[in-house]
């Protein structure tokens, strides 16, 4: 448990006392590249250089000049990421979203994802626009006589280098009750390897909202090509009630896969102090 509480204790200080280690960092501007399977089944991975009606000439990592016929392309398909020593790296295809909590980037228009958080709770998102998305689902847990019905959206006005700002509400109802949930809005400051975010809530039942803000802290640190360190802090003013955690983000072209471990100085007791947290998420 102190080990939980000091290790995200040293990330927020990182993030707020080493800026020149987290954020002037070397520019790794999220680029396009281009993936072509062929007839013959192989593929070729790189930047468009030059495009006409009959071939396609495209510029591998390896810095060589491919002229490709496009009647012998299969198929086409653009993804995003970053050049690092030479190599690419994909982009985190769940950044907008930490743990649970969205972060301050928006999904672009067409973008979506469907994810699963522990098991029971499924979550699918859709990019309308640019600058709004929305989301939602329904719990599926097993023996009860009423499921959880649930609704995200997100409208992001801000979207500039390095920084983005969003206004939501996740609203959550069971039918026959009354629905209840949080307005919030968030931002978030930093590149691909690095970011904190930072959100400010106020929780609603039917129409009477909170007095007591609800304030979010998380952090992103990417460790490597497909990991991610990821801590999400919630606070409520002014009723010492706290959820702090700590875990890792795996992730791919597509898939991404978080597992945590979130602790509450609320929970009593002598079981085991820490919640083991797992979330799943496939964009498309």
């Amino acid at each position: 448990m102190r080990l939980v509480l000091k290790l995200i204790f040293l990330i927020t200080i990182t993030f707020i006392s080493f800026p020149e280690f987290t954020f002037a960092q070397k520019d790794t501007t999220e680029i396009e590249m281009v993936r072509l399977e062929l007839t013959d089944g192989s593929t070729i991975v790189g930047d468009i250089i030059e495009e006409d009606e009959n071939t396609i000439i495209i510029r591998t990592l390896s810095n060589l000049e491919i002229k490709v016929p496009k009647e012998n392309i299969i198929e086409r398909e653009i993804f995003k990421g970053q050049i690092e020593e030479g190599e690419f790296w994909n982009s985190d295809p769940n950044k907008t979203r930490m743990f649970f909590a969205p972060t301050g980037k928006s999904l672009k228009s067409g973008e979506g994802y469907f994810a699963v958080y522990e098991i029971f709770l499924p979550f699918i998102a859709v990019g309308v626009t640019d600058w709004f998305t929305l989301a939602g689902g329904m719990s599926l847990l097993p023996g009860a006589e009423k499921q959880a019905f649930y609704l995200a959206p997100k409208i992001t006005p801000i979207q500039i280098t390095k920084f983005d700002a969003s206004l939501g509400i996740l609203y959550i109802a069971i039918p026959d009750e009354q629905g209840a949930g949080i307005g919030y809005a968030v931002a978030t400051y930093g590149t691909e390897k690095t970011s904190l975010t930072f959100g400010l809530g106020f929780g609603f039942s039917g129409d009477d909202f909170t007095d007591r803000p609800i304030v979010l802290i998380g952090g992103e640190i990417r460790v490597s090509k497909s990991i991610k360190l990821l801590s999400e802090n919630w606070f409520v003013l002014s009723a010492d009630i706290n959820f702090l955690s700590l875990g890792l983000r795996f992730f791919g072209e597509n898939l991404a896969a978080d597992f945590g471990l979130v602790f509450s100085t609320e929970w009593g007791g002598d079981g085991f102090p820490l919640l083991p947290w797992l979330g799943f998420a496939y964009n498309f």
